[in-house]
């Protein structure tokens, strides 16, 4: 069976479509690393105003602009790394500005697109957050009550959740839950520091507390 050997010169062009291709995925790459990091040094720029707006000495007008600048570089790069983290930050402008409903939409990015778990359970606990202050209790009861099962006493914020918890069960007209949720502070977490304020609620509530 003979088989018939391409020309040299089709050899040379595969040969040379070969590297062209390897140089363009290589070129792809680098250009892909360095957007990447261009826009990561976009989004350390904006942060870095976001950060100085929160202070409380910060006027109104700067908190205003660091929210614009976030909306605007997430609406730009809405795949970029540090989009969880901004969001986050975006929703706490807009809580501060009384927004609820868009603070809670920043807050979902947050939660959708957040790598770390600190980052989650942080946005988890703000969304309740916005429905507290929208006095929506019982969407701020399942809310707190979505994370606190997913708590332990010495993970993060256990006792924040617990509190904001027993908090929207006492406004929500549960007053039987939230002593229940008080006293789970009491049983699971002891020594906390904010124990003493547990058993305070609990003898408002007319609730046995135990030392």
């Amino acid at each position: 069976m003979n088989l018939t050997l391409p020309p040299v010169r089709t050899l040379v062009a595969a040969g040379a479509l070969v590297l062209v291709v390897l140089a363009a995925a290589a070129g792809g790459w680098y250009w892909y690393d360095g957007q990447q990091r261009r826009v990561a040094a976009v989004y350390a720029e904006v942060m870095t105003r976001v950060y100085a707006a929160q202070s409380p000495q910060a006027p109104a007008e700067a908190r205003a602009r660091a929210q614009q600048e976030l909306e605007q570089v997430l609406a730009r790069h809405p795949s970029a790394g540090p989009v969880a983290e901004a969001a986050f930050e975006l929703g706490n402008l807009r809580y501060a500005a009384r927004q609820w409903a868009p603070a809670r939409g920043a807050y979902e990015i947050a939660l959708a697109r957040g790598h770390s778990a600190t980052v989650r359970v942080l946005a988890r606990t703000s969304i309740g957050y916005t429905w507290e202050a929208e006095r929506d209790w019982g969407k701020a009861i399942e809310a707190f009550q979505a994370v606190a099962r997913d708590l332990g006493p010495k993970d993060f914020l256990f006792d924040e959740v617990q509190f904001a918890l027993a908090r929207v069960q006492e406004l929500g007209g549960r007053p039987a839950e939230a002593v229940a949720t008080y006293q789970r502070v009491l049983k699971d977490t002891p020594n906390s520091l904010r124990a003493d304020e547990a058993r305070q609620h609990l003898m408002r509530l007319g609730a046995p507390t135990k030392k």
